[in-house]
């Protein structure tokens, strides 16, 4: 399973479909950042993981600016479309698993 990709236009576009959800920011040339997402795919791939969608940090200024993400790869864990985390650092799938599981009140 890989990443769905989104555009910023389209993120900013739709309406929120999910209370929680994170945004994996990249770029394509990055080699850590296809580590990290394939770390993630691991983990939104498991049961009770949060959607993740991906974008391209080159082509998301409006995003970039508002939520200061300062380096890729970076995940951005939303709820009701607000960051409340953002992790700069993906050691495991499993610690990325955690981050990304829907606690049973979710």
């Amino acid at each position: 399973m890989s990443l769905i990709e989104i555009s910023e236009k389209s993120f900013l576009a739709l309406g929120r479909l999910h209370r929680k959800e994170a945004l994996f920011f990249a770029t394509p040339l990055c080699g850590t950042c296809k580590v990290a997402e394939r770390m993630l795919e691991i983990a939104a791939a498991a049961p009770g993981a949060m959607p993740v969608t991906k974008l391209n940090i080159n082509f998301a200024p409006q995003l970039r600016e508002r939520w200061q993400v300062g380096s890729v790869p970076a995940l951005v864990i939303l709820e009701d479309g607000k960051p409340v985390q953002t992790l700069y650092a993906m050691r495991s799938a499993g610690d990325l698993y955690e981050a990304l599981r829907l606690k049973k009140q979710d």
